[in-house]
Protein backbone atom coordinates (compact mmCIF):
# COMPACT_ATOMS: atom_id res chain seq x y z
CA UNK A 1 0.00 0.00 0.00
CA UNK A 2 1.09 3.56 -0.78
CA UNK A 3 -0.25 6.44 1.30
CA UNK A 4 -0.06 10.03 0.02
CA UNK A 5 -0.87 13.15 2.03
CA UNK A 6 -0.71 16.70 0.74
CA UNK A 7 -1.18 20.07 2.44
CA UNK A 8 -1.40 23.41 0.61
CA UNK A 9 0.84 26.42 1.14
CA UNK A 10 -0.70 29.81 1.84
CA UNK A 11 -0.48 33.54 1.30
CA UNK A 12 -1.58 35.84 4.12
CA UNK A 13 -2.92 39.32 3.43
CA UNK A 14 -2.86 40.96 6.86
CA UNK A 15 -2.42 40.12 10.52
CA UNK A 16 0.89 38.30 10.28
CA UNK A 17 2.73 38.68 13.57
CA UNK A 18 -0.46 38.72 15.63
CA UNK A 19 -0.41 34.90 15.45
CA UNK A 20 2.80 34.79 17.50
CA UNK A 21 2.13 33.65 21.08
CA UNK A 22 3.93 36.71 22.48
CA UNK A 23 1.16 38.84 20.94
CA UNK A 24 -2.06 36.84 20.89
CA UNK A 25 -1.76 35.51 24.44
CA UNK A 26 -2.17 39.12 25.63
CA UNK A 27 -4.12 40.89 22.91
CA UNK A 28 -5.71 38.22 20.72
CA UNK A 29 -4.73 37.99 17.09
CA UNK A 30 -6.23 37.36 13.68
CA UNK A 31 -5.01 36.72 10.15
CA UNK A 32 -6.68 36.82 6.74
CA UNK A 33 -5.20 34.22 4.40
CA UNK A 34 -5.90 31.88 1.50
CA UNK A 35 -4.34 28.56 0.53
CA UNK A 36 -2.96 27.88 -2.94
CA UNK A 37 -2.87 24.90 -5.29
CA UNK A 38 0.80 24.31 -4.49
CA UNK A 39 1.40 21.50 -2.00
CA UNK A 40 3.82 19.79 0.32
CA UNK A 41 3.57 16.02 -0.17
CA UNK A 42 4.29 13.16 2.21
CA UNK A 43 4.45 9.68 0.68
CA UNK A 44 4.59 6.60 2.91
CA UNK A 45 5.29 3.04 1.83
CA UNK A 46 6.32 -0.12 3.71
CA UNK A 47 10.00 -0.89 4.23
CA UNK A 48 11.61 -4.07 5.59
CA UNK A 49 12.98 -2.77 8.89
CA UNK A 50 13.90 0.82 9.77
CA UNK A 51 12.11 4.10 9.09
CA UNK A 52 13.82 5.97 6.27
CA UNK A 53 13.21 9.68 5.76
CA UNK A 54 14.01 11.27 2.38
CA UNK A 55 13.63 14.96 1.53
CA UNK A 56 13.58 15.89 -2.15
CA UNK A 57 13.88 19.63 -1.47
CA UNK A 58 17.00 19.33 0.65
CA UNK A 59 18.46 16.23 -1.07
CA UNK A 60 18.78 14.57 2.34
CA UNK A 61 18.39 11.05 3.65
CA UNK A 62 18.00 9.97 7.27
CA UNK A 63 17.47 6.61 8.96
CA UNK A 64 15.28 7.19 11.99
CA UNK A 65 16.65 6.03 15.34
CA UNK A 66 14.20 6.57 18.24
CA UNK A 67 16.99 6.69 20.81
CA UNK A 68 18.47 9.87 19.30
CA UNK A 69 17.41 13.36 20.30
CA UNK A 70 15.42 15.21 17.63
CA UNK A 71 16.67 18.57 18.94
CA UNK A 72 19.43 19.11 16.41
CA UNK A 73 20.30 21.86 13.99
CA UNK A 74 19.47 20.73 10.48
CA UNK A 75 16.88 20.76 7.73
CA UNK A 76 15.34 17.46 8.89
CA UNK A 77 14.83 18.46 12.52
CA UNK A 78 11.09 19.06 12.02
CA UNK A 79 10.36 15.75 10.23
CA UNK A 80 12.42 13.89 12.83
CA UNK A 81 10.48 15.53 15.67
CA UNK A 82 7.19 14.54 14.04
CA UNK A 83 8.38 10.95 13.68
CA UNK A 84 9.29 10.98 17.37
CA UNK A 85 5.77 12.19 18.28
CA UNK A 86 4.38 9.02 16.70
CA UNK A 87 6.81 6.77 18.52
CA UNK A 88 8.58 4.03 16.62
CA UNK A 89 6.77 3.92 13.25
CA UNK A 90 8.29 0.58 12.25
CA UNK A 91 9.50 -0.14 8.76
CA UNK A 92 8.46 2.67 6.43
CA UNK A 93 9.93 4.78 3.68
CA UNK A 94 8.85 8.37 4.17
CA UNK A 95 9.36 10.76 1.25
CA UNK A 96 8.64 14.51 1.50
CA UNK A 97 8.61 17.01 -1.35
CA UNK A 98 7.27 20.53 -1.85
CA UNK A 99 6.08 22.31 -4.99
CA UNK A 100 7.65 25.57 -3.77
CA UNK A 101 11.22 26.31 -2.70
CA UNK A 102 11.82 26.29 1.06
CA UNK A 103 12.24 29.62 2.81
CA UNK A 104 10.10 31.60 0.37
CA UNK A 105 7.36 32.86 2.69
CA UNK A 106 4.49 30.57 1.70
CA UNK A 107 4.35 28.71 5.02
CA UNK A 108 5.84 25.51 3.64
CA UNK A 109 7.24 24.32 6.99
CA UNK A 110 3.76 24.44 8.51
CA UNK A 111 2.39 22.65 5.44
CA UNK A 112 5.10 20.02 5.77
CA UNK A 113 4.20 19.43 9.41
CA UNK A 114 0.49 19.14 8.63
CA UNK A 115 1.06 16.85 5.64
CA UNK A 116 3.39 14.57 7.55
CA UNK A 117 1.17 14.38 10.66
CA UNK A 118 -1.89 13.57 8.54
CA UNK A 119 0.03 10.83 6.73
CA UNK A 120 1.47 9.25 9.88
CA UNK A 121 -1.88 9.48 11.69
CA UNK A 122 -3.61 7.62 8.85
CA UNK A 123 -0.77 5.07 8.71
CA UNK A 124 -0.93 4.51 12.48
CA UNK A 125 -4.73 4.35 12.66
CA UNK A 126 -5.09 7.59 14.61
CA UNK A 127 -8.29 9.56 14.07
CA UNK A 128 -7.37 13.25 14.13
CA UNK A 129 -9.56 16.20 13.17
CA UNK A 130 -8.16 19.06 11.10
CA UNK A 131 -7.91 21.18 14.24
CA UNK A 132 -6.06 18.41 16.09
CA UNK A 133 -3.61 17.99 13.20
CA UNK A 134 -2.94 21.72 13.13
CA UNK A 135 -2.51 21.97 16.91
CA UNK A 136 -0.13 19.01 17.04
CA UNK A 137 1.91 20.66 14.29
CA UNK A 138 2.02 23.87 16.35
CA UNK A 139 3.06 22.00 19.49
CA UNK A 140 5.93 20.29 17.71
CA UNK A 141 7.19 23.40 15.91
CA UNK A 142 6.73 25.94 18.71
CA UNK A 143 7.04 23.97 21.95
CA UNK A 144 9.11 20.91 21.05
CA UNK A 145 11.58 22.55 18.67
CA UNK A 146 11.34 26.13 19.94
CA UNK A 147 10.84 27.58 16.46
CA UNK A 148 9.93 31.30 16.55
CA UNK A 149 6.81 30.82 14.43
CA UNK A 150 3.15 31.61 14.82
CA UNK A 151 0.10 29.41 14.37
CA UNK A 152 -1.36 30.67 11.10
CA UNK A 153 0.50 28.38 8.69
CA UNK A 154 -0.50 25.10 10.34
CA UNK A 155 -4.20 25.99 10.58
CA UNK A 156 -4.32 27.39 7.04
CA UNK A 157 -2.74 24.20 5.67
CA UNK A 158 -5.06 21.93 7.64
CA UNK A 159 -8.34 23.70 6.78
CA UNK A 160 -7.64 25.22 3.36
CA UNK A 161 -9.58 28.01 1.71
CA UNK A 162 -10.02 31.74 2.27
CA UNK A 163 -10.28 32.26 6.01
CA UNK A 164 -10.11 34.66 8.88
CA UNK A 165 -8.18 32.77 11.57
CA UNK A 166 -8.46 34.03 15.15
CA UNK A 167 -5.96 33.33 17.94
CA UNK A 168 -6.47 33.80 21.67
CA UNK A 169 -5.46 32.06 24.93
CA UNK A 170 -8.51 29.77 24.66
CA UNK A 171 -7.59 28.41 21.25
CA UNK A 172 -7.80 28.99 17.50
CA UNK A 173 -10.94 29.59 15.45
CA UNK A 174 -11.06 29.23 11.66
CA UNK A 175 -13.86 31.20 9.96
CA UNK A 176 -14.44 30.77 6.22
CA UNK A 177 -14.78 34.05 4.31
CA UNK A 178 -17.63 33.71 1.82
CA UNK A 179 -17.36 35.66 -1.42
CA UNK A 180 -19.39 35.44 -4.61
CA UNK A 181 -17.93 33.04 -7.20
CA UNK A 182 -17.30 35.80 -9.74
CA UNK A 183 -15.49 37.89 -7.09
CA UNK A 184 -13.33 34.93 -6.15
CA UNK A 185 -12.41 34.31 -9.80
CA UNK A 186 -11.53 37.97 -10.28
CA UNK A 187 -9.39 37.94 -7.14
CA UNK A 188 -7.51 34.86 -8.41
CA UNK A 189 -6.78 36.65 -11.69
CA UNK A 190 -5.68 39.91 -10.09
CA UNK A 191 -3.40 38.47 -7.41
CA UNK A 192 0.03 37.81 -8.91
CA UNK A 193 3.03 36.07 -7.37
CA UNK A 194 6.59 36.78 -8.48
CA UNK A 195 9.61 34.91 -7.15
CA UNK A 196 12.41 37.28 -6.16
CA UNK A 197 15.05 34.54 -6.31
CA UNK A 198 15.96 35.30 -2.71
CA UNK A 199 15.18 32.51 -0.22
CA UNK A 200 15.74 33.23 3.47
CA UNK A 201 15.18 31.60 6.85
CA UNK A 202 12.45 33.52 8.67
CA UNK A 203 13.76 32.73 12.16
CA UNK A 204 15.86 35.87 12.57
CA UNK A 205 13.01 38.19 11.58
CA UNK A 206 10.45 36.36 13.71
CA UNK A 207 12.76 36.23 16.72
CA UNK A 208 13.16 40.01 16.51
CA UNK A 209 9.36 40.44 16.33
CA UNK A 210 8.83 38.05 19.24
CA UNK A 211 11.34 39.93 21.37
CA UNK A 212 9.97 43.35 20.48
CA UNK A 213 6.43 42.19 21.25
CA UNK A 214 7.43 40.55 24.53
CA UNK A 215 9.23 43.75 25.55
CA UNK A 216 6.13 45.76 24.59
CA UNK A 217 7.90 47.95 22.06
CA UNK A 218 5.27 50.67 21.51
CA UNK A 219 5.94 51.10 17.78
CA UNK A 220 5.79 47.36 17.07
CA UNK A 221 2.62 46.94 19.13
CA UNK A 222 0.96 49.89 17.41
CA UNK A 223 1.67 48.40 13.99
CA UNK A 224 0.45 44.95 15.03
CA UNK A 225 -2.77 46.42 16.45
CA UNK A 226 -3.40 48.25 13.16
CA UNK A 227 -2.62 45.14 11.09
CA UNK A 228 -5.17 43.23 13.15
CA UNK A 229 -7.83 45.86 12.39
CA UNK A 230 -7.01 45.72 8.67
CA UNK A 231 -8.04 42.05 8.65
CA UNK A 232 -11.65 43.07 9.26
CA UNK A 233 -11.50 45.91 6.71
CA UNK A 234 -10.08 43.57 4.06
CA UNK A 235 -12.70 40.92 4.76
CA UNK A 236 -15.45 43.51 4.35
CA UNK A 237 -14.01 44.60 0.98
CA UNK A 238 -13.95 41.01 -0.23
CA UNK A 239 -17.48 40.16 0.88
CA UNK A 240 -18.78 43.40 -0.67
CA UNK A 241 -16.92 42.77 -3.93
CA UNK A 242 -14.71 45.86 -3.61
CA UNK A 243 -11.51 44.27 -4.91
CA UNK A 244 -9.68 47.51 -5.69
CA UNK A 245 -10.40 48.64 -2.13
CA UNK A 246 -8.88 45.35 -0.96
CA UNK A 247 -5.79 46.06 -3.08
CA UNK A 248 -5.34 49.49 -1.52
CA UNK A 249 -5.62 47.99 1.97
CA UNK A 250 -2.97 45.44 0.98
CA UNK A 251 -0.66 48.41 0.33
CA UNK A 252 -1.47 49.86 3.76
CA UNK A 253 -0.73 46.51 5.39
CA UNK A 254 2.66 46.31 3.63
CA UNK A 255 3.66 49.79 4.81
CA UNK A 256 2.83 48.75 8.37
CA UNK A 257 4.50 45.36 8.11
CA UNK A 258 7.79 46.54 6.65
CA UNK A 259 8.23 48.74 9.73
CA UNK A 260 8.08 45.80 12.14
CA UNK A 261 11.74 44.82 11.58
CA UNK A 262 14.43 46.14 9.27
CA UNK A 263 15.21 42.80 7.49
CA UNK A 264 11.60 42.47 6.24
CA UNK A 265 12.46 44.43 3.10
CA UNK A 266 15.62 45.48 1.26
CA UNK A 267 16.62 47.83 -1.54
CA UNK A 268 15.88 45.32 -4.29
CA UNK A 269 12.43 44.48 -2.93
CA UNK A 270 11.63 48.17 -2.49
CA UNK A 271 12.66 48.90 -6.10
CA UNK A 272 10.53 46.02 -7.40
CA UNK A 273 7.52 47.14 -5.38
CA UNK A 274 7.89 50.74 -6.53
CA UNK A 275 8.10 49.59 -10.17
CA UNK A 276 4.99 47.43 -9.72
CA UNK A 277 3.06 50.37 -8.28
CA UNK A 278 4.19 52.59 -11.12
CA UNK A 279 2.96 49.96 -13.59
CA UNK A 280 -0.47 49.96 -11.98
CA UNK A 281 -0.45 47.55 -9.02
CA UNK A 282 -2.58 48.95 -6.20
CA UNK A 283 -0.90 47.00 -3.39
CA UNK A 284 1.24 44.08 -2.47
CA UNK A 285 3.68 42.60 0.03
CA UNK A 286 6.50 40.16 0.46
CA UNK A 287 5.08 36.81 1.51
CA UNK A 288 5.77 35.39 4.94
CA UNK A 289 8.09 37.04 7.42
CA UNK A 290 9.88 38.97 4.67
CA UNK A 291 13.43 39.37 3.46
CA UNK A 292 12.86 37.49 0.21
CA UNK A 293 10.65 34.82 -1.25
CA UNK A 294 7.64 35.86 -3.35
CA UNK A 295 6.33 39.33 -4.06
CA UNK A 296 2.52 39.26 -3.98
CA UNK A 297 0.80 42.00 -6.00
CA UNK A 298 -2.81 43.02 -6.55
CA UNK A 299 -3.35 44.34 -10.09
CA UNK A 300 -6.54 45.75 -11.62
CA UNK A 301 -7.50 43.94 -14.82
CA UNK A 302 -6.03 46.60 -17.12
CA UNK A 303 -2.67 46.58 -15.28
CA UNK A 304 -1.94 42.85 -15.10
CA UNK A 305 0.09 42.72 -18.32
CA UNK A 306 2.04 45.91 -17.58
CA UNK A 307 2.90 44.78 -14.04
CA UNK A 308 3.99 41.35 -15.28
CA UNK A 309 6.27 42.91 -17.89
CA UNK A 310 7.76 45.26 -15.29
CA UNK A 311 8.49 42.46 -12.84
CA UNK A 312 9.95 40.04 -15.37
CA UNK A 313 12.07 42.92 -16.66
CA UNK A 314 13.58 43.18 -13.17
CA UNK A 315 14.38 39.48 -13.14
CA UNK A 316 11.42 38.22 -11.11
CA UNK A 317 9.72 34.97 -12.16
CA UNK A 318 5.91 34.76 -12.22
CA UNK A 319 4.15 31.77 -10.68
CA UNK A 320 0.57 31.08 -11.71
CA UNK A 321 -1.62 29.84 -8.89
CA UNK A 322 -5.23 29.19 -8.03
CA UNK A 323 -6.90 28.96 -4.65
CA UNK A 324 -7.24 25.67 -2.77
CA UNK A 325 -10.38 24.92 -0.75
CA UNK A 326 -9.63 21.39 0.47
CA UNK A 327 -6.81 21.77 2.98
CA UNK A 328 -4.91 18.66 3.97
CA UNK A 329 -5.94 15.45 2.18
CA UNK A 330 -4.88 11.81 2.45
CA UNK A 331 -5.06 9.30 -0.40
CA UNK A 332 -4.51 5.53 -0.28
CA UNK A 333 -3.18 3.68 -3.31
CA UNK A 334 -3.28 -0.10 -3.21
Amino acid sequence: MLLIARAPVRISFAGGGTDLPAYFMRYGGQVLSVTLNRYVYTILSPAPRAAHLISANYSLFHQYAPDRDAMWDGNLSLPRAILEAFGSPGGIDLFIAAQVPPGTGLGSSGSLAVSMIAALAAWSGWSLSRAEIAELACQIEIERLGMPVGKQDQYAAAFGGLNRIRFDPQGVTVERVHVAPEIRQALERRLRLFYTGQARPSSRILKAQQQATAEEDPQVLRRLHLLKVLVEDMEECLTMGNLDGFGRLLHEAWILKRGLASPISNDFIDRCYAAAREAGALGGKITGAGGGGFLLLYCPENAIERVTEAMTGMGLKPMDVAFDDEGVQVFRVE
